[in-house]
């Protein structure tokens, strides 16, 4: 099987900084860092180090370049990100705190210039049982699932940034939704309904510290994932690590529970890293950590 992946690309520029700044606080970084990041970016590493086979729709502008050849490197099928020349590639600026907590600026850029025409080129290749992953960093989500959904595909939706409407419009054709304890409760509040009642088959919370929980609706259960305890250095991208390795654990047949249970190592091993995609772990990385 595959995976589609329609997502940000971001130039991720990270500040070390003591604490994370007030309103009208001006603090000096201690140190500077340039990588790639953006949710969708990092989602594709994620499924590539987690041995899925991964293609990245998306775009970038012309100082983007580099971006792409980083996506391509770490093993990323690169063939639909298009180049926009003249404009501006998305970016965020990250200040990370010493507590390993952090704060993000996004600038979408290209991320909010795909067209339906270059969704559709890039999902006419793909074959049902085949997976869509997508994130609230892009535009198209609902032409995508859509398109996705009557292809026969898995429709996997992450749903951050959080946006009550765009959830909405996308929640009929999602399979297995993906969302934190906060966005859970933004969407519960929105919807006035609980998760279980949202006619989605599979829903992951994650938890941070606390591990996840898996709501399997059809069967009527919820299971909870301990967290693995580990110190972190930076949580920037974990989420993203957690959900990718998630999305290739169940695309290469895993089961719910071990795709699970492989997502919330890589997502442990992540927040012990300074940085976004580059600093993604693989299946030997796991393995060598042993964490438990």
């Amino acid at each position: 099987m595959a995976v589609w992946n329609l997502g940000s690309i971001n130039i991720d520029n990270a500040y070390r900084v003591p604490h994370l700044p007030g309103p009208g606080e001006t603090l000096s970084a201690t140190a500077h860092q340039q990588g790639l990041g953006g949710k969708g970016a990092n989602m594709s590493v994620a499924i590539a180090r987690g041995a899925g086979r991964v293609t990245h729709i998306g775009a970038v502008g012309g100082d983007g370049a580099w971006t792409v050849e980083r996506l391509m490197e770490y093993g990323v099928d690169t063939r639909s990100i298009a180049t926009m020349r003249g404009e501006a590639t998305g970016h965020a600026n990250i200040a990370v705190a010493e507590d390993g907590e952090n704060q993000i600026i996004i600038y979408p850029g290209t991320n909010g210039m795909i067209t339906e025409e270059m969704i559709g080129a890039a999902l006419s290749t793909a074959s049902p049982g085949d997976t869509l992953v997508t994130q609230n960093e892009t535009n198209g989500q609902l032409y995508a699932a859509q398109i996705a959904k009557q292809l026969g595909l898995r429709v996997v939706y992450a749903a951050a940034p959080f946006d009550a409407a765009a959830v909405e419009a996308v929640l009929p054709f999602v399979d297995l939704l993906v969302l934190n304890e906060v966005e859970a409760e933004q969407l519960q509040a929105a919807l006035g309904k609980d998760l279980s009642d949202l006619g989605i088959d599979d829903i992951v919370v994650t938890l941070g510290g606390d591990g996840s929980r898996w709501i399997n609706v059809s069967a009527g259960t919820e299971t909870h994932v301990s967290a693995i305890p580990v110190t972190p250095v930076d949580t920037t991208g974990a989420g993203d690590t957690f959900t990718g390795f998630l999305i290739a654990g169940l695309d290469r047949g895993l089961p719910m529970a071990q795709a699970l249970s492989l997502a919330t190592q890589a997502g442990a091993l992540m927040v012990t890293r300074l940085g976004t995609a580059d600093v993604i772990p693989d299946l030997k990385d796991i393995e060598d950590a042993r964490l438990t």
